[in-house]
């Protein structure tokens, strides 16, 4: 699809892409660069890409797609110092969790005529990192592509395209409105797993270790999602504070809604709730997004 594919940042989705990518044959050539000479280092040991260095700008010239792969707090000012480097024609994205707050911070640093589609894969794990990477990381899995109104259609279609041929499923969708979907489905889940995680070592004292030990799956699931890297996640709360707000107010009322009904033996609305989040669950088994 490109002559050259250039990656801002090597960590998980990063390194993921860069292995796919390779992989599908979708680019002549890959390269990538990263603030840390350590991280540098590694990608290259790895053979993740043909070139990986620390100067961004360089390695963004004559490339036909530059994808940015930080974390959304950083989106902007890598935008700033590669926005010289970038060739009329090309098209620029990125892979946040949020949109709204990552558009409003590079579209101003953006040169005219190029192309700028925002995107999402709704892919990863608990690591981080280059060695983190795996090809298969965006099989069977959502990209969600937001382009905005002003954007060439066939740049935003070659986006759409590049993400089917990762193995991903493409749905285009309204910026705003994907900060909140995805507020529902990821940030309140990881905001949960966190708190619930905090909450046990808080509580446990002199028993932490009971905890521990004695941790049922339930509570392992939660602290594998409490595992996920705390720039990203803290940069994705800062970023979408509004939607992530929002939904943490429907929770509470939701939860005091489950406290009462506990607290006075409503068993017929605890039932209730179990049966409808059960099927729930089932339905994404049937999608395979479980």
């Amino acid at each position: 699809m490109f002559d050259k594919l250039t990656l801002i940042g090597i960590g998980l989705i990063g390194a993921s892409l860069a292995l796919k990518a390779r992989q599908a044959g979708l680019a002549r050539r890959i390269v990538a660069a990263t603030r840390r000479q350590e991280t540098a280092d590694t990608a290259n040991r790895l053979g993740l890409v043909d070139e990986c260095g620390t100067d961004l700008a360089a390695a963004c010239v004559d490339a036909d797609l530059v994808i940015i792969c930080t974390p959304v707090g950083a989106c902007g000012e890598a935008t700033r110092i590669i926005a010289p480097s970038l060739k009329p024609g090309a098209i620029l994205s990125e892979v946040g969790s949020v949109k709204q707050a990552v558009i409003r911070d590079m579209r101003p640093h953006v040169p005219k005529g190029v192309h700028f589609v925002p995107a999402h894969p709704i892919a990863g794990t608990e690591h981080s990192g280059p060695e983190a990477g795996f090809p298969e990381l965006f099989e069977g899995r959502w990209a969600i592509v937001t382009p905005l109104p002003d954007v060439d259609r066939a740049a935003a279609d070659t986006v759409a395209e590049f993400w089917r041929r990762c193995g991903s499923m493409v749905e285009f969708m309204a910026p705003d409105w994907h900060d909140k979907v995805l507020g529902i489905v990821s940030h309140l889940p990881h905001l949960i797993a966190y708190t619930i995680v905090g909450t046990a070592d808080d509580m446990a004292g002199e028993r932490r270790s009971e905890v521990i030990k004695f941790a049922a799956g339930g509570f392992r699931d939660f602290t594998r999602i409490a595992a996920s890297d705390p720039t990203m996640w803290r940069d994705v709360f800062l970023n979408n504070r509004e939607a992530v707000l929002e939904i943490l107010g429907r929770f509470q009322e939701d939860l005091f809604y489950l406290q009462r009904a506990i607290r006075w033996g409503e068993g017929d609305k605890l039932f209730e709730l179990f049966s409808r989040t059960r099927a729930i669950r089932r339905a994404l088994l049937d999608m395979k997004q479980a």
